[in-house]
């Protein structure tokens, strides 16, 4: 894919939040996101969730504090850009997680579109599907 500099930008943005995402880190995540942030995921079971709260809980849920966090990775094949204006794209790719899974590396796989919008100063997704 021949990346312009602001596609880099924007997809280096993304990487930033899909990485605070397996991180487990709200407070990053939470910086990337718009307060109205709409998605629908596998979570949502086709319903449209509107706000933070929603993402809020999966961040919230306890740890398994008897064993040491398993590496992850987390990376995006064949992004697709799509500017619609110069502080507006879509953003879509094939998420591949790699993990040890009772010591075994596995990679899952999903498809993502990201809305992303330039607000206050700074990049914020304001809409995410993910199937």
């Amino acid at each position: 894919m021949d990346c312009s500099a602001r596609d880099r930008d924007i997809l280096a943005v993304n990487q930033a939040m899909l990485e605070s995402v397996v991180r487990g880190d709200w407070d990053t995540y939470a910086s990337f996101c718009a307060d109205d942030l709409s998605c629908f995921e596998a979570e949502t079971n086709g319903v449209l969730a509107e706000g933070l709260p929603f993402h809020r809980y999966y961040f919230a849920l306890p740890a398994d504090g008897e064993s040491a966090p398993a590496p992850v990775n987390v990376s995006m094949a064949r992004p697709h850009l799509r500017w619609l204006a110069e502080d507006a794209v879509v953003v879509s790719y094939t998420r591949l997680t790699q993990r040890l899974a009772n010591g075994a590396p596995i990679t899952a796989s999903c498809t993502e579109t990201r809305i992303w919008q330039r607000q206050q100063g700074g990049w914020q997704q304001v809409h995410v599907h993910r199937s």
